[in-house]
């Protein structure tokens, strides 16, 4: 299985009763071990948890904190990509050359690296030490 085929497959399990909008993600770690997640809403909208954040605390509960591929799918028109946050989380286990992939059920596809998505990201580095 692809890591989108595990991406779709997981998405069917999203819990979007408000916005109806299901997305699914699967990380692969550098271990190879492959991860998923699905939004799961919540009536206080701003509580409700992205897909990849899903897939990357399975990730990270799971001992690992090295991305070396994202891939993610909705059902939308074009290519789905992650927001601003998540591509924030991204970059906190994954480098810039990440790629990322976005999809949509209707099967278009599209790559990008996470420098491309979030240039200038902020990281561990911009933290004072003391």
């Amino acid at each position: 299985m692809t890591l989108i085929e595990h991406a779709r497959a997981v998405r069917d399990n999203a819990h979007a009763p408000y916005s109806g909008f299901k997305v699914g993600a699967a990380v692969r770690a550098a271990s190879g071990e492959i991860y998923v997640g699905c939004n799961v809403e919540n009536a206080s909208y701003p509580e409700g948890t992205c897909a990849e954040a899903g897939a990357v605390a399975a990730m990270v509960a799971a001992g690992e904190t090295v991305l070396t591929e994202v891939a993610i799918i909705a059902d939308s028109p074009e290519p789905v990509r992650p927001c601003g946050g998540c591509r924030q989380r991204l970059a906190e286990f994954g480098n810039p050359d990440l790629p990322v992939i976005m999809a949509a059920v209707n099967g278009r596809q599209i790559t990008a690296t996470l420098e491309e998505l979030l240039p200038g990201a902020f990281a561990s580095t911009s933290l004072p030490r003391g």
